[in-house]
């Protein structure tokens, strides 16, 4: 080998140790950056020369497979969330066993206050606690349901959110998708680029699952799980309206609530047809759509069973067939085709209630009585006390088609609250689980930083080599120089 071929090689050398040196330290500094693949230097022989290295370029190690399947689980991770969330709101609402305020204690208050004012019918303060307790019932239900009212508000402002999150991120990604192959094609370095569109689709698939397809010139395609075409070579535009608050008799087949669409085409967001399968925006549009309504039928039930035991015929001789009983749809007897959202209306009726202007002796005398009756007859509350404890049929029930006690329906309600609230629980934990491994195991075929410093050592070592080369050679010459 002669000296200027030496002297090539070293150079080469130093040129590649350089970059080398650029490319661990960038590791190094985007170990925790999202997105961040790491780069590798591929090095080749100088096949102009014949002698030295030649810097190729700047890979990305990225493995698809993988990140596919941390996506996965990240989209159902989403999903686990909103719907953990729904039910244990819910289940605050309705309450457990050992919450003083839940429906079945309310229950259980009034019920006991009835036992109480049936032992001594001629004590008004007890009366009105009857009065106070029922007022109490009522607007626990009230409560609840307005919380479940709530809960389909919410959701349907959080898909106008992720909708319009949804569009800007991939027309953020379109837009990369043009720049990536211009940049390319000049000699620049898209690695960046590349992370910034992995973290873009990392956000898509967060709402809305996504397939991703490799395209020439490092372009990509995204479909949906449902077979949506999200973004080929222009990004799709979803539009949805947000209604604002929405009242319980509000559906999307009725009309009164907005479906989504893409690219002016409806967009099925539910069944086996769905054309979005997990993701945020499914869990919030099952929420509204599904899971809340069942919610609030499952409230109104129980309203509707409160409501019908105080109109039992004969149970009051005192009222009319058409007049409300004890508890009132908004002041009026139940009807059957009333709209939905029967437990946000029910109230005591405002006869019997001392804080609204009625007098609670009516519930010892009977609500249509226009005379004081006998004040030591306690017939009446015994009935209204028996009427609560009657097993019987529950018109509509979501709980079974067995007798119930009205006591059974509340417990049947709390029981399921609970069970779906555990088991949503339990889900999120399982997909948080799996979503924490797969971003371990995807971590771990990422930027090794104890690796990327045993290679740092080697490239100083590779350096010091090459500078000594160069000064040897130096050396030389000085000496040929010199003769």
């Amino acid at each position: 080998m002669n000296l200027s071929t030496a002297f090539n090689n070293a150079v080469s050398g130093l040129a590649a140790s350089s970059r080398g040196t650029s490319v661990v330290s960038d590791n190094i500094a985007n170990a925790l950056t999202p997105g961040y693949a790491r780069r590798s230097l591929e090095l080749t022989t100088n096949r102009i020369s014949g002698t030295g290295v030649r810097t190729v370029g700047v890979v990305r190690n990225h493995d698809p497979v993988l990140t596919a399947n941390r996506r996965a689980t990240d989209s159902d991770l989403a999903y686990r969330t909103a719907v953990s969330k729904f039910f244990t709101n819910v289940e605050d609402f309705v309450g457990t066993a050992d919450d003083p305020r839940s429906l079945a204690n309310a229950l259980a208050e009034f019920d006991n206050s009835l036992i109480t004012a049936a032992s001594l019918p001629d004590s008004s303060e007890r009366l009105d606690q009857v009065a106070r307790t029922g007022r109490d019932l009522a607007t626990s239900i009230n409560r609840a349901s307005e919380g479940v009212r709530h809960l389909r508000s919410e959701a349907d402002r959080s898909i106008g959110r992720q909708v319009d999150s949804l569009n800007q991120t991939l027309k953020e990604i379109e837009k990369l998708n043009a720049k990536i192959p211009s940049i390319k094609h000049s000699g620049g370095d898209v690695g960046a680029l590349l992370d910034q569109r992995q973290v873009l689709i990392d956000k898509v698939n967060a709402v809305v699952p996504v397939n991703v397809m490799a395209r020439p010139n490092e372009q990509v395609s995204l479909y949906s799980d449902g077979g949506l075409i999200l973004l080929e070579g222009s990004a799709a535009e979803f539009s949805f309206s947000k209604s604002g608050n929405i009242q319980a008799h509000m559906t999307l087949d009725n009309g009164l609530l907005s479906g989504l669409e893409m690219n002016g085409k409806p967009v099925r967001t539910s069944g086996d047809s769905a054309q979005i399968k997990g993701g945020a925006l499914m869990a919030q549009f099952q929420i509204r759509d599904e899971l809340a309504v069942e919610a609030q039928a499952n409230l109104d039930s129980v309203a509707r069973d409160l409501m019908e035991r105080f109109e039992t015929p004969g149970l009051d001789p005192t009222a009319n067939p058409t007049d409300p009983g004890l508890f009132t749809d908004d002041g009026n007897r139940f009807d059957s085709t009333a709209p939905a959202g029967l437990a946000s209306r029910i109230g005591l009726n405002k006869l019997v209630d001392p804080d609204n202007g009625g007098d609670s002796r009516l519930l010892r005398d009977g609500l249509g009585a226009t005379v004081p009756g006998n004040s030591g007859d306690a017939t009446q509350l015994q009935a209204f006390g028996a009427i609560l404890s009657e097993s019987r049929p529950v018109a509509g029930s979501p709980f079974g088609t067995g007798e119930m006690r009205a006591a059974d329906l509340t417990e049947a309600l709390m029981s399921k609250t609970g069970s779906d609230a555990h088991t949503a629980s339990q889900s999120l934990t399982f997909a948080n689980s799996a979503q924490q491994e797969m971003v371990r195991i995807e971590t771990a075929q990422g930027v090794n930083t104890d690796q990327e410093l045993q290679n740092l050592i080697k490239i100083e070592q590779a350096y010091a080599a090459n500078a000594r080369v160069i000064s040897v050679v130096d050396e030389l010459m000085q000496t040929l120089l010199r003769l």
